[in-house]
């Protein structure tokens, strides 16, 4: 049987992806389960693309080295698809050496074979900022839709590729300024050159591997309006080095070498990579991205590798989809725009339910609206209205009616076998639609088939009346029942790909341990039912109505208090071992405080409130990630919180608390922590932490440490600082 290599878009690292993101992500991951589930041998590949400008500068503006940004924003992602369910065989990243490797060697091969061409260009450089800008971060207005928040190197807007200084009224990204024209020399790949390759591949792969129609139509577009030389070059740090005299102080540009991150990313995954990656005579390779990295994939990317000479795996099934919106616009990364992966965690929905929504509402031949209410409805009618009560009301019956026992084989004279075959004729009908529909990467049809297929089961359910044949016909009963329980588990093995919780549930409570594809259509193998358990809760209006509010406006407009203090602050109990007078201020103390594993030492304005001895040995609450300062000449390394109220200070103890342990917010003690970035004075002050009856808040929740509240003695009402 053939193998089967999958991939989706590498999400770029310094951004968190938005459910129109996580559609390519979710989708491979779904395809990849069901070729798992028929027997091939496959390998899925994904992981953050980590290299070139967006980092770099987002790393030189947080005053950390874009190797810390990586591997912060790594980790966020990592932890969303975890969450999300998607099973990669290897989520890599593409700041490795063996990244670099690959890269350079397919790059020293096309410039052997001559594809490479050498040119002196006028470039966009910034004087404040002292850079050549890369083509992201430039702005300005698009020469074809007059968008004005264009990129450089492509218009968000109508989705045309341009050069930075295509734009009119150019400016810097990173500062504003208008930049100016200055020359430096770069590598192009000639495209033009290879065209005879490219063409000869993709009018067989094309129709061989039945690519989506806007990939079709976009890649037959950019060979029709004539490919150009494609620059592979950038002036910056944060790269792969360019292995070529008079470049070495280039690196490339980020869209030559992120494809090739699928390459290096299983290189990492299995030494026996090459068996993957060049060998197409028994590999099909499935990639799955968005419309507007079209191109990238189907022109650039193989390019690439026919002009390297080597015998690549090259693409067979383009799976694009259009857009996701979100209400009235667009999903937008840069812009906060929509429901992101880390908001979907918060909203306490579960992550089947989010799966079922992007695959039943999946962008696949036409762009798709995300809106709450229909969000509501298609999870409220199908998913629990539909799959939901089907599995509620069978099992439950069989638990209620027939103690738990699957009716056995009813004899063919008994019951009513004529509708029992027409139902199963039916059933396998549709079950060869979806497994058609699966094997054609047509997943949000095949997914639609299977609800169906579950609305067929409640259809007979309800014309036959069991709970009225029970009593008068106990073996058509039977033989309704035996046919629902045996289509349930159709159900879970078809749906297993898409919301694979669900389906794990669903098997458990039929008394199953696994699922094979091999079992579709027989109706054997189940003796008794698990007790019946609900599988979703109704997502009700109001719910969803709070859900839609808060998450209107971009992230930073509708993040609200309780978030901010979530993200912001990191807040631990420290112990002070010793307190001195500070020898430049009569009213400073300066002490040193313990959290277990580390010593520091902090300055606090006490010594009118409280003696040496009644601080010595106490337990505080620290400001964590508070930013040192120095206060007259002696550094602090964070701040022990306070009540204050009029004239009174109180110092924040927490005896009971063991140094080390965190603050956390009132039934937050299961979330995993956060590790906050530096924060200034400024920013503790902007979040309303308070006491209110003596007891220490934000908002209306209170903190908790150590699985008690944070109690003050002489401030009933007032602030904390």
């Amino acid at each position: 049987m053939e193998k089967r290599l999958i991939t989706s878009a590498l999400p770029y690292v310094n951004n968190i992806p938005h459910l129109g993101n996580l559609i390519q992500v979710l989708s491979a991951d779904v395809f990849a389960r069901y070729c798992r589930l028929r027997g091939y041998e496959t390998l899925y590949v994904c992981g953050t693309d980590e290299y070139g400008t967006a980092t770099e500068t987002r790393a030189k503006e947080e005053g950390i080295t874009p190797r810390e940004l990586c591997e912060r924003y790594y980790k966020i992602h990592s932890d969303i698809y975890e969450w999300f369910n998607i099973a990669f065989d290897r989520f890599g990243r593409t700041s490795t050496p063996n990244h670099t490797k690959i890269t350079q060697d397919i790059f020293l091969k096309l410039d052997e074979n001559d594809y490479i061409r050498e040119r002196t260009i006028e470039q966009l450089f910034c004087e404040k900022c002292d850079m050549f800008l890369a083509d992201r971060y430039v702005r300005g207005t698009c020469p074809h839709c007059s968008y004005e928040e264009a990129r450089g190197d492509q218009c968000e807007n109508c989705g045309k590729l341009l050069d930075p200084t295509d734009l009119i009224d150019p400016r810097c990204g990173v500062c504003g300024t208008t930049p100016l024209i200055r020359e430096t020399s770069h590598l192009y790949i000639d495209l033009p050159a290879i065209l005879p390759k490219l063409q000869e591949w993709m009018s067989k792969a094309s129709k061989e591997g039945d690519w989506a129609h806007n990939a079709r139509q976009m890649t037959q577009a950019w060979i029709r309006d004539g490919l150009r030389e494609r620059g592979i070059t950038r002036d910056l740090k944060w790269g792969i080095p360019v292995p070529k005299d008079g470049y070495r102080n280039k690196v490339f540009y980020v869209w030559f070498d992120a494809p090739i991150g699928y390459i290096s990313i299983t290189s990492n995954h299995t030494e026996e990579w090459e068996s993957w990656w060049k060998n197409p005579k028994e590999v099909r390779l499935y990639q799955f991205v968005g419309k507007d990295n079209i191109p990238f994939h189907t022109v650039i990317f193989p390019s690439s590798l026919l002009g390297s000479g080597d015998e690549w795996t090259l693409l067979h099934h383009m799976s694009s989809t259009e857009y996701l919106n979100y209400e009235t616009g667009k999903f937008s990364k840069s812009k906060g725009i929509g429901v992101f992966g880390n908001d979907a965690r918060e909203t306490g929905i579960a992550p089947d339910v989010w799966r079922f929504y992007m695959c039943y509402n999946r962008p696949e031949s036409s762009d798709a609206l995300f809106t709450w209410s229909d969000f509501r409805d298609k999870v409220n009618s199908e998913l629990i209205g539909n799959l939901g009560n089907l599995v509620n009301r069978s099992l439950t019956f069989v638990s209620r009616y027939f103690d738990g026992v699957v009716p056995g084989e009813v004899s063919k004279t008994e019951g009513d076998s004529k509708r029992s075959e027409e139902f199963w004729q039916e059933v396998e009908s549709i079950e060869r639609e979806i497994a058609e529909s699966l094997e054609n990467v047509r997943l949000r049809d095949g997914f639609r088939q299977i609800f169906r297929l579950s609305s067929a089961g409640n259809k007979r359910f309800q014309d036959e009346e069991p709970w009225k044949t029970v009593k008068e016909d106990r073996p058509k009963t039977a033989r309704l029942i035996r046919d629902l329980v045996y289509l349930i588990r159709d159900l879970a093995i078809l749906a297993n790909p898409y919301i694979p919780q669900t389906a794990l549930k669903i098997i458990k409570m039929l008394g199953l341990n696994e699922i094979s594809w091999d079992e579709l259509g027989k109706r054997t193998g189940i003796t008794r039912i698990a007790k019946p358990e609900l599988l979703f809760q109704k997502l009700e209006d109001d719910q969803i109505e709070g859900l839609r509010r808060r998450f209107s406006g971009n992230q930073s407009e509708r993040e609200g208090p309780m978030e901010k203090f979530r993200s912001l602050l990191d807040l631990r109990v420290a112990r002070i071992e010793k307190v001195e007078r500070h020898p430049k201020a009569d009213k400073l103390y300066i002490e040193t405080i313990s959290l277990g594993n580390e010593t520091r030492q902090i300055v606090s304005g006490l010594v009118p409130y409280y003696k040496e001895e009644e601080l010595e040995g106490r337990n505080v609450i620290l400001v964590y990630n508070l930013k040192s300062v120095k206060l007259r000449g002696v550094e602090s390394q964070g701040m022990l919180l306070a009540a204050e109220a009029g004239d009174t200070i109180e110092v924040i103890f927490a005896d009971k608390a063991e140094p080390g342990d965190r603050v956390v917010v009132e039934g937050d003690e299961a979330r995993e922590p956060v590790e906050p970035e530096e924060i200034t004075i400024d920013d503790f002050f902007s979040l309303p932490i308070g006491v209110e009856n003596y007891t220490v808040k934000v908002e209306d929740r209170v903190l908790n440490v150590a699985g008690r509240p944070l109690i003050v003695e002489k401030v009933r009402n007032g602030t904390v600082g």
